[in-house]
């Protein structure tokens, strides 16, 4: 009764628009990205491989990414930028243009202060500061091992940058010279936020920890029993910290006294890899293996049970599926439907697909390799696409990297999509 009449008061203390959980749904898989730009706007990183930007529950698209968008920020004049598995970096202005390649897929994007570079870390190990306006690229001294995380102090004379080897390093901006390491956590770091003179990190390890971001010595350390730190998100002006995790649960944080505030299960089932505030902190927004974006009023948290989980095939009980269904759902579904409608899937539709030559779907953006490609589909195509893999098979295409190494799983794959696909 006490959690019901304080639920009841903080309904009745909070504006309308911070009352209600709301969901987003458009993506054709999972969310990887979320911003929630200076103006208000919701702009969204998907396995689709696109963007969403959106306008109430009305969705903007933004195409030109080859495989899936995982990194997304804004720049100063608030533009968003964009980097994903396609190794690219996108930059979303009025002519909208890839500004970068590095040579592995880029995992987290920072503008600077200034408006005059934008910095990507990549697991390739590189990070680049491109350009948004005319100049030159530059590569900043080799940080040791991928990048996972880089992030600017707010005057922009540092950034940090965070390693799947487990460092936390601080580049002098001035100097470009070889980074100072921080923290060798020994595991690999995978987010990491900038405050007013700390740094908070999370790690593989599930290691939540807030550092002095001059001397790297430790302030708070909000480690629970759960991994790994996929997410975080910082609003500065109401002093909050968002943490989300492999678990499905997103751990809130006060900054001014560093205590938690909140301990939630978000998710029903899957991790959580996005988070976004809402412009004035009252609504924190979250995206993972579902399709869909949820958003909850802040104050509210512990009100609602977990979303998410419920439609996602691919997380059924696999005692309830074919061999055959299984391994769809295990290298398919993410990418593909079954269904002759368009869907906003990374890939075109199966529905139909023995007999068909490749890269022919209507309204789908095939790579250069597919499209014009003399491959038809067929029991003899399908099963060499998995047993060599499609890295191999039809080398340059979009899709990723995976083989199915039993013959007898690809019969049964096989067989199964022979049924489901089946046009009637």
């Amino acid at each position: 009764m006490r959690r019901l009449l304080s639920s009841l008061f903080l309904c009745l203390a909070l504006p309308a628009t911070a009352q209600e959980f709301t969901t987003y749904k458009g993506h054709g898989g999972p969310i990887m990205g979320l911003v929630v730009t200076r103006d208000g706007r919701l702009a969204s990183a998907s396995f689709d491989n696109s963007v969403g930007v959106w306008t109430g529950q009305s969705p903007r698209w933004l195409e030109g990414h080859d495989a899936a968008v995982t990194a997304i920020a804004e720049d100063r004049e608030g533009v968003l930028v964009t980097g994903g598995d396609d190794f690219a970096v996108w930059h979303w202005g009025a002519a909208p243009r890839k500004i970068g390649q590095h040579k592995g897929k880029v995992t987290s994007l920072a503008a600077s202060p200034d408006g005059s570079v934008l910095a990507a870390g990549s697991w390739d190990g590189d990070i680049v500061l491109w350009p948004l306006h005319e100049g030159a690229p530059e590569t900043l001294p080799f940080p040791g091992a991928g990048v996972n995380a880089v992030a600017y102090s707010a005057d922009g004379a540092q950034l940090f940058a965070a390693t799947s080897k487990g460092d936390l390093l601080r580049y002098d901006m001035a100097s470009r010279d070889t980074a100072r390491p921080l923290v060798r956590h020994g595991f690999g770091i995978n987010r990491l936020v900038v405050g007013d003179g700390w740094l908070a990190y999370g790690a593989v390890d599930g290691v939540t920890r807030v550092i002095d971001a001059e001397t790297g010595a430790q302030m708070a350390d909000f480690t629970l029993d759960r991994r790994p730190i996929l997410s975080m998100a910082h609003h500065a002006q109401t002093g909050q910290l968002a943490i989300g995790d492999g678990e499905g649960h997103i751990m809130m944080v006060d900054t001014k006294e560093w205590r938690i505030t909140h301990d939630f299960r978000a998710m029903r089932q899957g991790p959580v890899w996005a988070l976004a505030f809402s412009t004035d902190g009252a609504v924190i927004h979250a995206g993972g293996i579902d399709d869909v974006i949820y958003a909850w009023p802040v104050a509210l948290l512990d009100s609602y049970d977990p979303a998410g989980g419920n439609t996602r095939s691919f997380l059924r009980d696999v005692a309830t599926m074919s061999n055959g269904e299984r391994q769809f759902m295990r290298k398919c579904s993410i990418c593909h439907s079954l269904e002759p409608k368009p869907s906003r899937k990374a890939g075109p539709t199966l529905h139909g697909v023995f007999g068909r030559k490749a890269g022919v779907v209507p309204g789908y953006r095939y790579s250069p390799t597919l499209d014009g490609s003399a491959i038809i589909w067929t029991d003899t195509t399908i099963d060499a696409l998995f047993d060599q893999g499609p890295d191999h098979y039809i080398p340059g295409s979009k899709m990723p990297m995976q083989v199915i190494a039993e013959e007898q799983d690809r019969a049964d794959l096989i067989a199964f999509l022979r049924q489901a696909t089946k046009e009637d």
